[in-house]
């Protein structure tokens, strides 16, 4: 499998200057700040400051503070996906497709972040957002995406139990969502990497 990103691919780290990269930093900058600080704590000057551009740049780019919280949810989801078909390029078959997400969410959790890892940071917004906002839809869906491709890769090593497929894709879910919840709090991956062992003894019983 790929090697675990270092600390120069973090998520949020500022594009270059130039033409056309003020979106870019702009970003970059809210997912440093949203993640470090929460989105409701972090204000459009704060990171209109950390991206090193004026104010009227950000409106040029986004309507308004919750359209760049929408398109920061929609970078860190694509982010993910990125990083879980980085894993799954080395993949043989549907057990190390399964795994390959478990190591996507462990290399989320090793990325170099400000005050260190605090869990999934979708999940981290969604918590600030009231009942019915869109950004809520946005997590549910990446966490649908998630399970499943947990239950695509199971229906692949189970062709002929396709309910025992979907069954086990929605507990292996359950195991890395609470995984990622307590490696949040310890500030470490550790618990994702015992998850990972368990959905392995798992796989390995079927």
């Amino acid at each position: 499998m790929s090697d675990t990103p270092t600390a120069a691919s973090r998520p949020g780290k500022a594009p270059g200057k130039g033409p056309g990269k003020a979106r870019a930093r702009l970003l970059a900058a809210a997912a440093r700040r949203f993640y470090a600080d929460g989105v409701s704590a972090t204000g459009i000057d704060t990171i209109t400051a950390e991206a090193g551009v004026a104010k009227m740049s950000l409106y040029n780019n986004f309507s308004s503070k919750a359209d760049l919280v929408m398109a920061y949810l929609d970078a860190r989801h694509e982010e993910w996906l990125g990083l879980y078909r980085r894993r799954l390029e080395e993949v043989r078959d549907g057990r190390g497709g399964v795994l390959a997400v478990f190591d996507a969410y462990a290399d989320h959790a090793a990325f170099a972040y400000e005050h260190g890892f605090r869990g999934c940071g979708l999940l981290n917004a969604a918590a600030e957002l009231p009942a019915g906002h869109e950004g809520r839809d946005v997590v549910r869906r990446h966490k649908e995406e998630v399970e499943s491709l947990l239950s695509g890769h199971l229906r692949e090593l189970l062709p002929d139990r396709p309910e025992e497929a979907e069954a086990l894709a929605e507990h292996l879910s359950f195991l890395l969502e609470g995984a990622t919840a307590r490696a949040g709090l310890e500030g470490a991956g550790t618990r994702l990497e015992h998850a990972r062992t368990i959905a392995a003894n798992l796989l390995d019983r079927l």
